[in-house]
């Protein structure tokens, strides 16, 4: 699952793509030092900080830049101001990069907690007030998610085929059973559904079950079926209302 509506195809490649450019020792050196300035550094300084030449720490700076770990703008380096043209400094984005294989997504579920404990209401158990959150915050994606894609004609809704992307990009790795099913090989939530399956895998379903319904995927179904090494749910046609035409 993920936090925004619409999340990009490719966002798992582009963490992956913005990992692998630390590989370089010397790139990696010098992001640490940047990162630990707490200010912009010159590319002398970088350069300074790994023992290469300026103009090779300019090659690994771009690289930095382009993977968006850094940012570049020209400035006086402390405030100084002095003759002639200012130099090329960098300094660290807010970009947190987190790649996990398989996807896990435990800040969902943090903060899907954090909302439970913020708004139970009265009488009502913390595993029934996460278990709301839950079928509440899918909801809101779901909907927005249809916003982003475009408003369909009334009473339709996306087909098995549409659930099955929507259900890989939040990493849930979908697989067709049959023509009728979707199994999802991955859960986000594991091992923390292992710990405390009632309660995890109550707000994984009610999770996808309002994503469903935000989405409007008539004909489409969340089950609770837990398998082995599977996630707890899966999705459904309904036999007897197929869903929409596979897009």
């Amino acid at each position: 699952m993920a936090l925004d509506p619409a999340p990009p195809a490719d966002a798992a490649d582009a963490a992956i793509d913005s990992v692998s450019v630390l590989g370089e020792d010397s790139r990696r050196r010098m992001f640490a030092f940047i990162r630990r300035a707490r200010r912009a550094v010159t590319r002398d300084e970088a350069a300074a900080s790994v023992g290469i030449s300026r103009k090779l720490a300019a090659f690994h700076l771009d690289k930095l830049v382009d993977a968006g770990l850094l940012r570049a703008r020209y400035a006086a380096p402390g405030g100084i101001r002095k003759a002639g043209r200012r130099p090329k400094v960098y300094e660290p984005t807010d970009a947190q990069i987190t790649v996990s294989i398989p996807d896990r997504r435990h800040g969902l579920l943090a903060d899907l907690l954090l909302d439970a404990v913020l708004a139970a209401g009265a009488g009502e158990s913390a595993a029934q007030a996460a278990v709301r959150a839950a079928g509440e915050r899918g909801r809101q994606l779901g909907e927005a998610a249809r916003e982003h894609a475009g408003r369909q004609r009334p009473g339709s809704g996306p087909g098995l085929t549409a659930c099955q992307r929507v259900l890989e990009r939040h990493g849930y790795e979908p697989v067709r059973a049959t023509p009728t099913r979707i199994r999802l090989r991955n859960c986000p939530f594991h091992p923390l559904a292992a710990r405390a399956p009632g309660l995890v895998c109550g707000m994984n379903h009610a999770f996808l079950t309002g994503y469903l319904d935000g989405l409007h995927a008539s004909g489409v179904e969340a089950v609770l079926a837990p398998e082995p090494g599977e996630c707890c749910v899966r999705i459904d046609a309904d036999r007897d209302r197929p869903a929409a035409e596979d897009r």
